[in-house]
């Protein structure tokens, strides 16, 4: 049996990026182990003669031929003429930087 104490528990917390009480990593200690114990009984499977699988549908490859339908194809202007928000043929969008650092 794997023991899982509230260091481990913080530990997984803080990658997982959670805030957890100490009531909540009491409750969730237990919890973990028994995971933890589920899964490792997987290594008790013997899988020596079993090959390794990636897909379990037969297909491969399945691809498409890459071709333009030019009737679905808009013009710039199309493409713009649901919006108020255009600036030179482009969309204006809100900036996703609010500072730079680079000045």
């Amino acid at each position: 049996m794997t023991q899982i104490n509230a260091d481990d528990v913080s530990h997984v917390a803080k990658l997982a990026n959670l805030s957890l009480t100490d009531t909540e990593i009491k409750k969730f200690t237990p919890q973990l182990t028994k995971i933890i114990d589920y899964i490792s009984e997987l290594s008790e499977v013997d899988t020596k003669d079993v090959e390794p699988t990636s897909q379990t549908t037969g297909l491969t490859n399945v691809t498409r031929s890459d071709e333009v339908v030019t009737g679905n194809i808009l013009t710039q202007d199309d493409a713009l003429s649901g919006t108020d928000n255009a600036h030179n043929g482009y969309f204006k969008v809100p900036a996703i930087l609010s500072e730079r650092t680079d000045k």
